[in-house]
Order: structure tokens, then sequence, then C-alpha cells
């Protein structure tokens, strides 16, 4: 698995760029602006976009969904949860909000368990309900995508509709901090005080879960 970590738009959101160095298929986790700037990235890599994965359907996380999917063709990949609160009515009024632009309507939906294959790459759906209630994380090889379910040395807010801060707890800590201690946290954002973290450096450290 290789892994490119990209900060983009406003909100420094990281996204990333996930591809198989065996058959140059690639996914792209929570395009959230320069778009152009993503797909130059896998152009010069040789790469083959297949499709977008959202750890959530936050605005500042789907943002690019439309124009990423415009410019390569790949499919949107979200918790079905999240497809429906975001696709509502409401969920596309906070991207306008925002002052963002709404992701069109995911082409395949994920439940806890599923896997997502991407040439000899294999990433495991964790449901990590608390933030949204469809947000997930996804793990494989060591590596575990967090989106805004944790942070390096922080976790996500609660304060957004359908949010719950007993259940992003309970999440957070049975199914997140349950994984090997080695594991590479890659965060949804540029926040801490460095790029990525381990599960055993965020449980010694986190102020929120030590």
């Amino acid at each position: 698995m290789d892994i490119e970590q990209v900060s983009v738009g406003l909100f420094d959101v990281f996204c990333y760029l996930v591809s198989c160095p065996e058959t140059k298929e690639a996914l792209v986790i929570d395009p959230a602006g320069d778009e152009e700037q993503i797909v130059q990235r896998i152009t010069e890599k040789g790469l083959s976009l297949i499709y977008i994965l959202n750890t959530h359907g936050h605005p500042d996380h789907t943002c690019g969904n439309a124009k990423l999917k415009e410019l390569t063709g790949a499919k949107i990949i979200m918790h079905k949860l999240d497809n429906q609160m975001f696709n509502s009515k409401e969920g596309q009024s906070m991207a306008q909000q925002w002052g963002l632009t709404p992701s069109p309507p995911p082409d395949i939906t994920v439940e806890d368990g599923d896997q997502i294959t991407l040439g000899n790459v294999q990433l495991e759906v964790i449901h990590t309900p608390g933030h949204s209630p469809g947000g997930v994380c996804f793990f494989g090889d060591g590596n575990l995508f967090t989106g805004d379910t944790l942070f390096v040395g922080a976790i996500g807010r609660t304060d957004l509709p359908g949010a719950s801060m007993n259940q992003f707890m309970a999440s957070i800590k049975k199914r997140l901090l349950v994984l090997p201690g080695e594991t590479v946290v890659w965060p949804g954002h540029n926040y801490g005080t460095r790029p990525s973290s381990t599960i055993e450096d965020e449980k010694r450290s986190n102020p929120w879960l030590v």
C-alpha cells in the first residue's frame, strides 16, 4: 500500500491518495478541495483512480467529490447512514450554508465490516458513529484512516446534527483503541503537532483518552 497525505481546501483537511504499487489502481479518501492538484498527483504517479472514499458526509470532507468524480469517473463510497443524512434536503443545505459544493449521492454505500478492495490493497470499514451517524474509519495493512473520529492529540466535535458524545467515545474506545498499538493513525485534519500518530501514542498521551 502506497500512501500520500495532502492537506487540501480551506479547513486543513488531510486528503489521502492510496494506491496499489502492483496494479497502479488508486483511491482518494476525503477530497476536500484542490481537486486539480489531486488529479495532477494521480497523473504524475501513473495511477488510475477507482474510488472516492468518505470517512463521513460533512461537506468539508466531501466538497471535492463532485469535481473529482467529473474529472476521473471514480465511484463515490460512503456509509449508508451518512448517505441518508447528507443527501437529504437538510444535508444539502448544510453544504450551502458552509459555502461548499454538495456531494452527489454515492455510487456505493457500505456498512461496518465491509471490505474495499483495490488491486492488492484491502481496507476494512469500521463504523465509528458519534461525530456523524455514518462516520467510519478505514483500516488495512497496519494503517487507520480516522477522518474526524480521532486526531493527533484530540477527537472530533459532537456539536453538529446527528452527533453524540457518548456514542463517539464508545466508538473510539471499543473499535479503535483495541487495534494493535503500532497501527498508524492518519487523521482527517492537520490539527495536531505532527501529521500522523499511532494507536499506542494516542492511548498514552491524548488528553481525551487517558
